[in-house]
């Protein structure tokens, strides 16, 4: 028998590569997107026609739209991708976060709680409910350390904020009811499909349209890479096998600050598609007001999902952002329907 989940938010960077995965290994997928900015449906275009992917737009927040999914498709788990994600949005914009983040994954707690309660026994002591997050719920790092599964919370902006009050519900609910709730909490992710107002893919399309390539503050702000195939199969992992109730720390163990990774982005850009004046990308780097509360250093500790699960990443920085350099180059047509909606390659959240 066919398994079927029910991914939410899977139209969008990393709830999209997930659901080519899963559908590519075999399981039925029912996913629920509402298609805001950073939902694209082009993400899903290999899938047309499939019969393992049912899609619907809808938010997680209409309880009775995602009552009638979990009782028509049946689903033995809930992966829940959906939500407001970038940083600098919500410095612009705080109360989508609250909306989306908040009161939208309670609103699908109530109703996986709902539902897992009206399974027969055996299908209930198998259902999970997976919930993906973020290291930046835990602050900010000085130069030394590692965020663990045991670090305590201190979000320092709306985005992390929001997101740390998902985690608590969701430990809640497993706590207080007894929902077999799975937490992972991941490092920067980075690969095929994600919005260009990112920095990754936000520096390949300004590197190749010869524009600035704004870097925040003095770029030594240190983020942990994690490509975002090593990402799908770690969740992957911790639905078949991680312990209910347990927190998972999903890293890359690929420290980098964002000018090294601006600098190696550049250096491929101008081995794969030289400038026209020969001049090196590097020129185009232009340092820019920093954001504010901008959390100096993220460094995951993936010890845990190692030993209990077997899972490590198996794609090398180096590696994965030439992956990743390749796709965009190779995939322009995305991006200029992305900027034809209406995003024009502009930093974000700039107010202070």
């Amino acid at each position: 028998m066919t398994t079927t989940w029910l991914v939410t938010g899977g139209a969008g960077f990393i709830g999209a590569n997930f659901v080519l995965d899963a559908v590519a290994a075999g399981v039925r997928v029912v996913n629920l997107d509402l298609l805001t900015y950073a939902g694209n449906l082009d993400n899903l275009n290999a899938l047309d026609g499939h019969p393992n992917h049912v899609f619907v737009r809808g938010d997680i927040g209409d309880h009775e739209l995602v009552a009638q999914l979990l009782r028509d498709h049946r689903p033995a788990a809930i992966v829940n991708f959906a939500a407001e994600s970038h940083v600098d949005r919500s410095i612009d914009g705080p109360a989508a976060f609250i909306q989306t983040n908040v009161v939208g994954t309670l609103a699908l707690l109530e109703c996986a709680r709902e539902y897992w309660r009206s399974l027969p026994e055996g299908r209930r002591d198998a259902f999970r409910f997976l919930h993906v997050s973020t290291d930046e719920v835990y602050g900010s790092l000085g130069d030394e350390g590692l965020f663990t599964e045991t670090t305590p919370y201190a979000p320092n902006s709306p985005y992390s904020a929001s997101k740390a009050a998902s985690d608590h519900l969701v430990r809640a609910f497993h706590h207080t009811w007894g929902l077999p709730a799975l937490t992972t909490n991941c490092s920067n992710n980075y690969g095929p499909y994600q919005f260009p107002e990112k920095l990754i893919p936000l520096v390949i399309a300004r590197g190749v349209a010869g524009e600035p390539l704004p870097v925040y503050g003095d770029g030594r702000n240190v983020r942990d890479w994690l490509y975002v195939k090593d990402h799908c199969t770690a969740i992957r992992r911790v639905l078949e096998a991680g312990r209910v109730g347990e927190v998972y720390n999903i890293g890359g163990n690929a420290e980098r600050r964002n000018i090294e990774v601006v600098q190696t982005i550049c250096r491929l850009l101008d081995e794969r598609r030289p400038r026209a004046d020969g001049q090196p990308r590097a020129k185009q780097i232009e340092f820019v007001r920093d954001r504010p509360g901008h959390d100096h250093r993220y460094a995951i500790d993936a010890g845990k999902i190692r030993r209990e699960l077997g899972w490590t990443p198996s794609t090398g920085f180096e590696e994965g952002i030439a992956m990743t350099v390749d796709w965009y180059l190779a995939n322009s047509a995305w991006t200029q329907r992305i900027l034809d909606g209406g995003y024009r390659l502009q930093r974000l959240g700039q107010e202070a």
